[in-house]
């Protein structure tokens, strides 16, 4: 995995959104800072000593979850620390992405290194070698309930810091994590009084998948505006319902800056400019085109929203039981992941319906009894050809997919572990959800763009806006006219592939500047 960036050093006040994006996109390093491990090394002598003492503590010295209650003998307390990684890798399913892997050991490690949890930095130290060697655990999908924490999925994280379990090396290929300790210099750890406990007990996978998903939607949204702009032009739709006089009499802060763009995406247009005039018969557009900053601003407020969120849980120190400065070791609750599980699931909500917006734009585009005089489906020829119907049908099987995913996971909780654990977040699986949830919506702008474009197109002589122009240009390097039935699947994987990896968004960057 390539490394152009500077690494990201771990500090006791937690870490960045940019470092996560950082370490698990684009293989930063990660070091352990001097303050950092003073943090570690205090917290650590606190636990040492209530092990050294009679006094039960969670965690240290009795057992877990519904075993609260058992005091364990100092001569066993190193196999219960071990014992918990063991029997808590219990997941199931296909491994996660390494994106989300990595992300995870990251923030494990970034939670540990604030000094709050009693670890000792050598073990942080271990799981930062196997990361910045490119060795990622692997974690299976199925198996947290976001209280406490990720429980499985760190436990199969933590699992290979003993030599068990696997790992995907840096070229890809599956190796026994006992090989890939070697390879980094390490043998096997033995783990001290509540270590296995913090290993396990955070809220991690939840929040490095929130994080990526927050960078996806935040190039998805600004992408979304230049695509509906095109639709607009397509449409032979008007730009006056986006004039900011009308949209500050709402002062909502996301429509603002939705308009703002369709404003920079349709400037000098002579396809709208074409039909300004008094002897166009329509009053005003359809609702998908005339309440697109509406939509698409309701979802930049919630964008806003999680990533406040994100923001204050990354400065979290998320563990129990947790070594407070004054010397005491306390449980809390702070590893219930609520608060990411709302947010993910807000943020489904909010993506399901920009996609759901875009596919009626679609829809429009291709019935000619309301594409203001475009041909059927977009289609030269059309009967003997049919042009983007089943393209559309593809966008409408991946909105009422999200519409299902956008139905909130973080009101579905079971009790668990004898009742202790009777309340849980589910926070994990609304984050896993919102990935499906934003590669769809990925996917369905792509549809859009590439039936604006063809819409266009059909409308020359009339030129597109200078913004738009630099985004057709930048489709037909890559996707040619559609003039003919073809097998339209690959050219669809490509115009997705521009509009994920934000080259739709840069063609028309280059010419109006940043969209915010």
């Amino acid at each position: 995995m390539a490394d152009p960036h500077p690494p990201v050093v771990l500090a006791v006040d937690g870490a960045s959104r940019g470092d996560v994006l950082a370490v698990a996109r684009a293989g930063a390093r990660v070091e352990v800072s001097d303050e950092a491990r003073a943090a570690m090394a205090a917290s650590r002598d606190v636990v040492a000593g209530y092990a050294a003492s009679g006094t039960p503590v969670y965690g240290v010295s009795t057992g877990f979850g519904g075993l609260a209650s058992t005091y364990i003998p100092a001569d066993r307390r190193e196999e219960l620390q071990e014992s918990i990684v063991r029997s808590h890798a219990a997941g199931m399913g296909d491994p996660v992405e390494v994106e989300v892997a990595r992300a995870m050991v990251f923030l494990r490690a970034r939670s540990l290194a604030m000094g709050r949890s009693g670890i000792r930095p050598e073990v942080v130290d271990a799981m930062l070698a196997l990361l910045n060697a490119g060795y990622t655990p692997l974690v299976p999908e199925h198996g947290s309930l976001g209280a406490s924490g990720d429980l499985a999925p760190l436990a199969h994280g933590a699992l290979v810091l003993l030599g068990e379990g696997a790992v995907r090396g840096p070229d890809g290929v599956v190796v026994p994590a006992g090989e890939a300790l070697a390879a980094v210099g390490l043998a096997p750890l033995h783990l001290e009084a509540k270590e296995g406990l913090a290993l396990v007990n955070g809220t991690d996978g939840i929040l490095g998948q929130l994080v990526m998903a927050l960078d996806d939607l935040d190039v998805l949204l600004r992408t979304a505006d230049v695509v509906a702009g095109m639709t607009v032009e397509g449409l032979l739709g008007t730009d006056r319902a986006f004039a900011a006089d009308l949209l500050a009499m709402r002062p909502q802060v996301g429509q603002a800056v939705s308009a703002a763009n369709l404003r920079q995406v349709l400037a000098d247009s002579a396809i709208v400019a074409s039909h300004r005039g008094e002897d166009d018969p329509r009053v005003q557009d359809a609702y998908s085109l005339r309440c697109t900053p509406q939509v698409h601003g309701a979802a930049r407020d919630t964008l806003a929203f999680a990533g406040d969120i994100a923001d204050r849980e990354l400065r979290a120190a998320i563990d129990n039981p947790v070594v407070l400065p004054d010397g005491r070791v306390e449980s809390c609750g702070n590893f219930h992941g609520a608060p990411l599980g709302f947010a993910a699931d807000f943020l489904a909500i909010a993506a399901a319906e920009v996609g759901a917006i875009a596919e009626r734009r679609v829809d429009r585009m291709l019935d000619r009894t309301r594409s203001a005089g475009l041909p059927p489906f977009l289609a030269v020829d059309a009967g003997v050809r049919s042009g983007f119907m089943i393209a559309h049908y593809t966008a409408v099987a991946m909105c009422t997919e999200n519409r299902r995913l956008a139905a909130p996971a973080s009101v579905d909780s079971l009790p668990t572990s004898a009742m202790q654990e009777d309340h849980v977040s589910m926070a994990w699986s609304a984050a896993r959800k919102l990935r499906t949830v934003v590669t769809n919506l990925g996917r369905i702008l792509a549809v859009e763009l590439l039936a604006a474009t063809q819409a266009i197109e059909l409308r020359a002589p009339l030129t597109p806006a200078p913004v738009t122009a630099a985004v057709v240009a930048r489709v037909r390097r890559e996707v040619p006219p559609y003039d003919t039935d073809r097998h339209l699947a690959p050219e669809l994987a490509t115009a997705a592939a521009m509009v994920t990896d934000g080259a739709v968004l840069a063609a028309a960057e280059e010419v109006c500047g940043r969209l915010p």
